[in-house]
């Protein structure tokens, strides 16, 4: 049953940061206006672009759940930060759907983080 949970979440989290690609690289009005209100617009949605793909092909590859995890929450926290201290929970009247998918992205990959922790080369030096 575990398995399945974890095989779930890490297709959920996958997907979700695959679906935002889009976004980014076509340079959407909406991920324009996000970066550029952070002031990072185009290096800052193109980089994180590219960190969210690495992450979510990361998830889908069984003995590197645990890189793709550690990534994708590494970059969700900072879309978390960015909508808590400067964008807002809802952006150009989305509703909050883009926080929302941010926490749910950040729930999924720690979950997924622990869950795989074990593998976690060098946590297993200090704690076979």
């Amino acid at each position: 049953m575990k398995n399945k949970i974890d095989l779930v979440v890490r297709i959920a989290v996958a997907l979700i940061l695959l679906q935002t690609l889009y976004f980014k690289f076509s340079g959407a009005a909406e991920s324009v206006y996000i970066f550029s209100t952070l002031g990072i617009e185009p290096v800052g949605r193109i980089g994180s672009g590219i960190a969210e793909l690495i992450a979510a092909v990361l998830l889908l590859i069984p003995n590197l759940v645990w890189l793709g995890a550690g990534l994708a929450l590494g970059v969700i926290s900072g879309a978390i930060v960015s909508h808590l201290t400067v964008l807002g929970i809802v952006i150009l009247d989305d509703g909050g759907t883009l926080f929302g998918l941010a926490v749910a992205v950040f729930l999924g990959s720690a979950y997924l983080l622990w869950q795989n922790r074990h593998a976690i080369p060098i946590l297993n030096k200090f704690f076979k």
